[in-house]
């Protein structure tokens, strides 16, 4: 049966992650490892140091295990006829279409998680309750032209980022609005912003070397909502870095080409969970 697969992010990462696969995948785990210059499974299982929430750290570790999961769901279904994936899945999504390799998409990985942690002095927050459209404009009006719209993860759930103090004050202004909530995100940065454009030029020239095929089957890009074109990877890949993730706007296109079975890999319930809002609020509609 076909299906359409889906990869997290970061903000998926936990301790205990990947538990089970590491054993079933040694030359992975070893391969991984080696490039990184640390053991994976203990940064996954045990996180002895609390690295896993930092950045240039979360972001080889999920890949890594959303690259296992996939294989144990590979097993079982077979190749999928689609893949998205939310940000750093996005990587996983292309993986598993073949573009590249698993260690030289952890290279990748792994450089641009680099990069994106360099840039440091601002956050993120998910606004809960308030049509996208209605935030930007609160926004402008408030004059917090530092915050931005990063994720358009459902009708109800945008996330925005800028400067740590620009953040507080759009809290206020979007709550006054009539926000449900205003959740802080732990992450180091404004990712998926115009803040992040010292870190896609930092991450430029590991793209420009990287060997990319064509993808074995189509995967959904985060910058346009539309599937990667051959030639065209890498480019668009660069642009997510500091361009907004449109995830509701992919899965909405896929649901409306009636595309009904969705299976998320790496174990996270987080995209599965969103999936289930995006088909509540377009049932509402």
């Amino acid at each position: 049966m076909s299906y359409v697969l889906m990869f997290p992010g970061q903000g998926a990462q936990r301790p205990g992650m990947g538990a089970e696969w590491f054993d079933r995948f040694p030359e992975l785990t070893e391969a991984a490892d080696e490039i990184l210059g640390y053991s994976v499974r203990d940064l996954c299982v045990d996180d002895p140091d609390g690295l896993l929430g930092r950045t240039e750290y979360t972001q080889p570790a999920v890949y890594t295990v959303n690259a296992l999961g996939w294989r144990v769901m590979r097993e079982a279904d077979g190749a999928p006829d689609l893949a998205i994936g939310h940000s750093l899945g996005e990587y996983n999504a292309l993986e598993a279409a073949g573009v590249f390799g698993f260690a030289d998409g952890l290279r990748l990985v792994a450089a641009r998680a680099r990069a994106m942690s360099a840039v440091t002095g601002g956050g993120m927050a998910a606004v809960v309750g308030l049509d996208d459209a209605v935030l930007r404009l609160v926004l402008r009006r408030s004059g917090l032209t530092g915050v931005e719209a990063a994720n358009f993860n459902t009708v109800d759930q945008t996330v925005i980022a800028g400067p740590v103090d620009e953040l507080a004050a759009a809290g206020d202004a979007l709550r006054d609005a009539g926000a449900r909530a205003v959740r802080p995100l732990d992450v180091s940065g404004p990712f998926h912003t115009s803040h992040m454009a010292p870190a896609a030029a930092e991450f430029a020239p590991e793209l420009a070397a990287a060997e990319l095929a064509e993808p074995a089957f189509p995967v959904v890009a985060n910058r346009t909502a539309r599937p990667y074109r051959a030639g065209g990877i890498a480019g668009v890949l660069l642009e997510q870095i500091d361009h907004p993730v449109l995830w509701r706007h992919t899965v909405e296109g896929l649901l409306s080409e009636g595309r009904t079975r969705f299976q998320e890999a790496g174990g996270s319930t987080v995209l599965t969970r969103m999936l289930r809002a995006l088909r509540r609020e377009l049932a509402a509609v």
